[in-house]
């Protein structure tokens, strides 16, 4: 049995089934964490917890709930940031790994942004997933558990 779990920020998220069934396949626990504005489905491995609507609750939630070898999923840099510093492995939903190396200047350029759209600029949001970019994510997240099984100590 997996010492880890893989942590979902489920709000927005795009690729929750490509995660449920990569986790199956190595025997790992998913905890996908949304408001009560989204519906998120209980399957086989995966708990799903619901939060109130309010704007950090599931970020808070995963923060206070994960720990060091967990690997959480996410968009949020803050979020990503936290869960760096408590010794996990983050992932966003393409696929990129965050690191402790690149969290800094991502943080901030969200702050330029957000001071930015404070004063009236506005910009395209992300683009929308494409089934390659699926395809990306579920390869970096099998590669992430294959390193974390060989490395557990039963």
């Amino acid at each position: 049995m997996a010492k880890f779990h893989i942590v979902v920020d489920g709000d927005a998220c795009p690729v929750k089934h490509e995660i449920a069934v990569t986790a199956r396949q190595f025997s790992v626990p998913v905890l996908m964490v949304s408001s009560y504005d989204h519906l998120i489905r209980e399957e086989e491995g995966v708990t799903a917890v619901q939060v109130d609507r309010s704007d950090q609750s599931a970020d808070l939630y995963i923060a206070n709930h994960i720990t060091r070898g967990d690997i959480v999923i996410t968009q949020d840099y803050g979020l990503a940031a936290l869960a760096l510093a408590k010794g996990c492995y983050v992932i966003s939903f393409r696929g990129k790994h965050y690191g402790d190396n690149d969290i800094e200047l991502m943080l901030d350029r969200r702050h330029h942004q957000a001071k930015a759209r404070r004063m009236g600029k506005h910009s395209k949001g992300p683009k929308p997933i494409t089934a390659d970019d699926k395809i990306f994510f579920q390869h970096n997240l099998t590669i992430i558990l294959q390193d974390l099984q060989e490395n557990v100590q039963l």
